[in-house]
């Protein structure tokens, strides 16, 4: 199948294996998954029925209606009651006889032996890291916070791009570490500081995924809500979700 468009649903067929986990076991493990975008930031994972479990879930009577997708069935999966939805009605016609799963529902993903995390991996998407001597200074509220000549920038498909500097080029008797925790499906985990009072405005990867690896331990702001100055040049604020 070539990729396709439905209205705002776009479907495309992966070759990876996709195994889910649920109480230390494969429930799910299929090489005919699709890759569904419901929305347009990244795709969700589609299985074939007779891919999953048999048995496993059970359906709780609800229905949930999409635009474009058609009425879906819920179904529940252990004690959560949102864990599956199935619609076999759609008007998308390859989306019959499959089974999207609630991502956090489930205890683990795996694309072939990798395990994926947050949401399935968009092949569209790509990382870029590259070494630069241009001067990068960050300001918040009028006071340099950063100043470096050894940043990595990242562009990232879709997002603004980002400034990683080495903690030894930033003011960290600013930053406050907060003990917020979010995770990227191409990074890794990421922690996070505020900076003068504004909460979560920087953060790092210390241990980021292999693909990432060149951004370990460096510090980024957030270019939405902070002035940086490239070779002293103030950049625009780009806008995005986290503007």
């Amino acid at each position: 199948m070539e990729p396709t468009k439905r209205g705002r649903v776009r479907l495309e067929p992966t070759a990876k294996r996709v195994r889910a986990y649920f109480g230390g076991r494969p429930v799910a493990d299929t090489t005919r998954a699709l890759l569904v975008w419901e929305k347009p930031y990244y795709p969700t994972y589609y299985f074939p029925l007779e891919d999953v479990e048999p048995g496993l879930l059970k359906p709780t009577g609800e229905i949930e209606h999409s635009p474009s997708r058609g009425d879906g069935q819920v179904y529940a999966l252990g004690d959560r009651q949102d864990a599956a939805l199935v619609y076999p009605d759609s008007p998308i016609e390859e989306l019959r006889g499959r089974v999207r799963f609630t991502w956090d529902a489930l205890e683990a993903w795996f694309e072939e032996d990798e395990e994926v995390f947050v949401h399935a991996r968009d092949p569209y998407t790509r990382v870029d890291i590259l070494a630069s001597s241009r001067r990068i200074r960050v300001e918040v509220g009028g006071v340099t916070v950063a100043d470096s000549r050894g940043a990595r920038i990242l562009f990232e498909t879709g997002l603004p791009t980002r400034y990683y500097l080495p903690k030894t080029d930033v003011r960290l008797d600013l930053l406050e570490h907060t003990g917020t925790v979010t995770h990227c499906p191409y990074k890794g985990t990421a922690e996070y500081w505020s900076v003068n009072g504004q909460a979560d405005l920087a953060w790092s990867y210390p241990t980021p995924l292999d693909e990432s690896r060149k951004v370990a331990g460096l510090i980024s702001f957030y270019n939405e809500k902070v002035d940086v100055y490239v070779d002293e040049v103030l950049q625009e604020r780009p806008k995005s979700l986290f503007s």
